[in-house]
């Protein structure tokens, strides 16, 4: 049996699941708005979506600077192991989030808008489909033999990994979706409400499908979730919360598809983790036996912890609470 984790061990465990979380809600909104964008060819649209999501979209991608910093710090194993495994997912990664980000600067400045709205969605499309095909790949299990990656470089590039993949490109774009009902008051509103529905069918078929798989070949999760069947309570709402998404949308109620679209993200990834736990990478690897000595942890922790952390908490809060409420597009 093995050793439990310290409390520094899961404390910086719930660090870095926590930091997932809030980065793929509200990261997950701008890249959504993003993916959206190549939706139109309507300018005006896209100004308004760009506007949208401009006070917001760097401080977002923070959240996934401090997933990565904290793995590196607090369990140097699964960030070596991670960054094999997923070499080439994580370049796309860095690609898309670089090439995103300068083709929002960029557009509108002068220069061929043109390349640069196309990198912005093709950006946005590439990141979220990367990410969901991490997730897939992590389901089906990661090859480890003492302690380092032992399988291919695209072991990854599998059915079950491509329709996570898929799967998050529509969720991203439904949650996307509800940011724009929830932020805009003009004719963007009603583009955002009648796509909304067809995201979230995408989704629920991709994730089915997703779901069918992993009952053939997610083994290790099948046997998880026969010691802990109560897990399957996350799916139960993952549900309800897409009945939720498609009720705000029939009663036009602005701020309910983004709050059941974050509110089924929080279940699909309460199901992961009841479906992973004690394991960061699976099958093999644990919190215990991954995490930094104890004396790094502590050192993290009154460093990072106390003071690194709460910063980034609050700004994120006062970003937020600023800019609240319908948003008034002016253009660039």
């Amino acid at each position: 049996m093995s050793a439990a984790p310290s409390d520094l061990a899961l404390f910086w465990a719930g660090v870095i699941a926590f930091s997932i979380l809030v980065y793929v809600v509200l990261d997950g909104f701008d890249l959504g708005v993003g993916i959206l964008f190549g939706a139109t060819r309507d300018t005006e649209l896209r100004d308004e979506m760009m506007g949208s999501i401009a006070p917001f979209w760097d401080g977002n991608e923070t959240w996934l600077v401090v997933v990565g910093a904290s793995l590196f710090a607090a369990f140097p194993v699964v960030y070596a192991i991670f960054l094999s495994a997923f070499y080439f997912p994580v370049l796309l990664l860095l690609f898309g989030l670089i090439f995103r980000g300068v083709a929002f600067e960029f557009r509108g400045r002068g220069g061929p808008s043109s390349i640069w709205s196309a990198g912005f969605w093709i950006g946005s499309g590439v990141v979220a489909f990367v990410q969901g095909a991490a997730v897939g790949a992590m389901i089906l299990g990661v090859t480890v033999k003492d302690g380092q990656f032992a399988g291919g470089p695209f072991d990854w590039l599998r059915p079950l990994p491509v329709l996570t993949g898929i799967g998050l490109m529509f969720g991203y774009a439904l949650l996307g979706a509800g940011w724009l009902i929830l932020k805009s008051d003009t004719r963007l509103r009603d583009w955002a409400y009648r796509r909304a529905p067809f995201f979230a069918a995408g989704m629920a078929v991709s994730l089915i499908l997703a779901a069918l798989l992993t009952l053939v070949q997610a083994h290790g999760v099948i046997s998880r979730l026969v010691e802990r069947p109560w897990a399957l309570l996350f799916v139960v709402v993952c549900g309800l919360a897409l009945l939720g998404v498609l009720h705000g949308v029939k009663s036009r109620r602005d701020a309910q598809p983004f709050a059941f679209t974050a509110l089924f993200f929080l279940s699909a990834f309460g199901f992961l983790a009841a479906a992973f736990w004690p394991y960061m990478i699976p099958y093999s690897i644990t919190v215990a036996s991954a995490a930094a000595p104890e004396q790094s942890l502590s050192f993290l922790f009154w460093g990072a912890g106390l003071v690194v952390l709460p910063i980034v908490l609050v700004y994120s809060a006062v970003v937020h609470m600023v800019f609240r409420g319908k948003l008034r597009i002016t253009g660039h």
